[in-house]
């Protein structure tokens, strides 16, 4: 690999992928991990503060400030995924208390410090529903000028995991997830369409279970409570998806995905389609914009398919790197 570090901070709600992605994220030699900021989410959002700390503790990571954020969305109540990720969202692995502290800064105030101290345009990669950014945006919009892009868990262009049509990322907040797409810098929506295909096997889970590094242990215990198959097998004989550490993934190595250009917005009135994101696919102008004016749209590099293998081996690599 050649050139500088990629400056990224990740925001996130640490449950079991967003864990693996802050460990892809700390070895990673092109990545200059510079913050992590936690948002309510799969977790509330003081356990997702503890799940950060102890997986930077786990992986061995310097020390990277992280910052406490936003208790709930901007409009709605808080909603957990803990009947996805654990009671404590990380799996109910019994992982001991960090022995790191956050820093005294809200999240807000350690993003706008972090991007403008930055030498370099920093990637922004959240991971989570996305109030912190929204309230980033709309309090310091001046960060955007040292925002290189933009890339985030969320989104689907067919299918939902939290309803039938919108994702749980945007669904959780939709009102936030409308106003990063006005952030007027290049996004990169890395949707469920490829986020589900990204499986590390059985056998690479059973031999990072072997190993005498406690990051690359924990990698497999998080591999293992992400079994892809309902009534398939668990543990270590189980393949595990790997879910938002390949948003950052593609970070890395951009090769890997296949993306298009392509309007897309939020849904935000209620009802059953609130929190979809509205891909516009079509090939040609429909009857609105024909009748009434072209629509204003948010043009967005959306995730279309992913080079599954390169993917994984790319991660392994990483993990298993002391």
């Amino acid at each position: 690999m050649t050139g500088q570090p990629i400056p990224v901070i990740i925001d996130c709600d640490t449950g079991v992928d967003d864990a693996l992605a802050l460990l892809f994220a700390v070895r990673h030699p092109g990545l200059d991990l510079r913050a992590v900021t936690c948002v309510a989410g799969n977790t509330d959002v003081d356990g997702v503060v503890r799940n950060t700390l102890t997986v930077l503790e786990q992986a061995g990571a310097p020390d990277i400030p992280v910052a406490r954020g936003a208790e709930r969305p901007l409009i709605e109540p808080a909603r957990s995924a803990r009947h996805v990720h654990g009671s404590d969202g990380m799996g109910d692995l019994g992982l001991p208390a960090p022995t790191r502290a956050p820093v005294e800064a809200d999240a807000v105030t350690l993003l706008r410090r972090e991007i403008l101290a930055s030498p370099r345009p920093v990637t922004l990669i959240p991971t989570a529903p996305l109030t912190n950014i929204a309230l980033l945006l709309r309090t310091h919009p001046e960060v955007t000028r040292n925002i290189e892009r933009i890339v985030f868990m969320g989104g689907a262009v067919t299918t939902g995991n939290a309803t039938p049509v919108a994702e749980f990322n945007v669904w959780h907040d939709p009102e936030a997830a409308a106003v990063l797409l006005t952030a007027g810098v290049p996004i990169t929506m890395y949707g469920l369409d490829v986020f589900m295909r990204v499986v590390v096997p059985g056998t690479d889970v059973r031999r990072l279970r072997a190993s005498t590094d406690p990051g690359t242990r924990l990698a497999a215990e998080l591999l293992a409570h992400r079994p892809v198959t309902q009534g398939g097998p668990t543990g270590a004989e189980a393949a595990g998806g790997l879910g938002d550490a390949g948003a950052v993934c593609a970070v890395a190595d951009p090769a890997g995905l296949t993306t298009g250009l392509l309007p897309v917005e939020v849904a935000l009135a209620p009802g059953p389609a609130r929190g979809q994101t509205i891909v516009d696919r079509r090939p040609r102008p429909g009857e609105s914009e024909i009748h009434e004016g072209t629509r204003e749209q948010t043009l967005v590099d959306v995730a279309l398919d992913v080079d599954v293998e390169r993917f994984v081996a790319l991660w392994l690599t990483t993990v298993e790197r002391p």
